[in-house]
């Protein structure tokens, strides 16, 4: 499954040991455009920390796996993200001001006739 939008948040990595030996995994929050944005928190682990290198403001795909499971009667949702892909489409120069010489794009209007 893949998810598209803005990264709203990178929180702090966390690390600890385990079984397997020790652990890394970083938590980040993504804004999914829509009439009704809604966030997401999204984690990583391991190298895939380091080959993310989010930060605030980009837009990215995640392609996630959701997982539930059952703990003392109570079940909790985990979305876990195993590739971080950094978007280079429209919306990636968002909020950014256009170079000197180049006039802004004009907006669409539904009035605008159109060729088809």
């Amino acid at each position: 499954m893949e998810l598209s939008g803005k990264v709203f948040e990178v929180l702090p990595e966390q690390q600890g040991e385990g079984r397997a030996g020790t652990w890394r995994r970083q938590d980040f929050i993504l804004e999914i455009p829509g009439q009704f944005p809604k966030k997401v928190c999204i984690g990583m682990w391991g190298e895939r920390i380091d080959q993310a290198n989010l930060k605030a403001g980009e837009q990215v795909t995640a392609h996630i796996d959701i997982e539930s499971r059952e703990y003392n009667g109570k079940w909790f949702t985990s979305v876990k993200a195993w590739k971080v892909e950094k978007s280079k489409g429209i919306n990636s120069n968002e909020g950014e001001i256009p170079p000197p010489g180049e006039p802004p794009p004009a907006p669409f209007s539904e009035n605008d006739d159109l060729p088809f």
